[in-house]
């Protein structure tokens, strides 16, 4: 019983590090997604646009901008998986070719950390007869490179539904807003849901760095407020100068 308790326990840790794997993707998709959503009602607001307008280029921006934003993060991914693999080729191929002296560059990695007389040799010889610990070691201490273990493809999914749900927030008012008729005002309310939303990416965004809770979650409200805000005022100022 004890024994398949630890494996339970064991099993829910892998899936539980699995996923938070993801969980900086879900933050900054979230981030530019709740910002520039915000960004676009604000402008149109700013601009006196009615709501139909203000919903039109909402989820426009909001599908295309997301799918961008998805596609960059699925190539960078992709690149740099593709990269690491082609660095531990070349380095497998060096181990084959020139054995004598990929040992002794292993000894003199070792050297360095402080080991010395039989030990040294003695961990040179453990490494040097397994081939993937000895790329692994390759890799890490020669090439400073670590393996990325994400799926391109699920980081890019992570992203886009990311960027989707929490810029949703912006515009949720606004849909209600078309269907039912809100009453109060109806921009104030969305900037009060959207900082909200601000604050739950802030924090999220603080757990991903391990940083101050309170700075992490006030620097993204005060960042999201400064991007409606300039895109508040020229929407204003470009609609004085059109209308006249």
């Amino acid at each position: 019983m004890v024994v398949i308790s630890q494996v339970n326990i064991q099993q829910k840790k892998s899936f539980v590090t699995k996923y938070q794997d993801y969980l900086g993707e879900f933050v900054y998709g979230g981030i530019d997604g709740s910002v520039t959503t915000f960004a676009v009602v604000a402008g149109a607001v700013g601009a006196g646009l009615g709501s139909s307008v203000i919903l039109i280029l909402g989820f426009a921006n909001l599908l295309a901008d997301g799918f961008a934003m998805a596609v960059g993060s699925y190539l960078s991914t992709k690149a740099e998986r593709e990269n690491y693999q082609k660095q531990r080729d070349d380095q497998l191929q060096a181990v084959q070719n020139w054995p004598v002296r990929e040992r002794e560059k292993l000894r003199q990695l070792y050297l360095q950390k402080g080991f010395r007389g039989p030990l040294l040799d003695q961990v040179v010889d453990v490494i040097a007869s397994q081939p993937e610990q000895w790329l692994d070691t390759k890799m890490k201490d020669e090439l400073e490179m670590i393996g990325e273990g994400k799926s391109p493809i699920a980081t890019g999914a992570v992203t886009y539904l990311s960027f989707i749900l929490v810029g949703l927030i912006p515009l949720v008012l606004y849909v209600y807003d078309y269907y039912f008729k809100f009453t109060g005002n109806l921009f104030l309310y969305t900037c009060v849901l959207t900082s909200l939303g601000f604050l739950l990416i802030g924090f999220l965004k603080t757990y991903i760095n391990q940083t101050s809770r309170f700075k992490g979650m006030l620097e993204t409200l005060i960042l999201g407020a400064i991007a409606a805000s300039v895109a508040y005022f020229v929407g204003d100022w470009l609609e004085h100068i059109i209308t006249g």
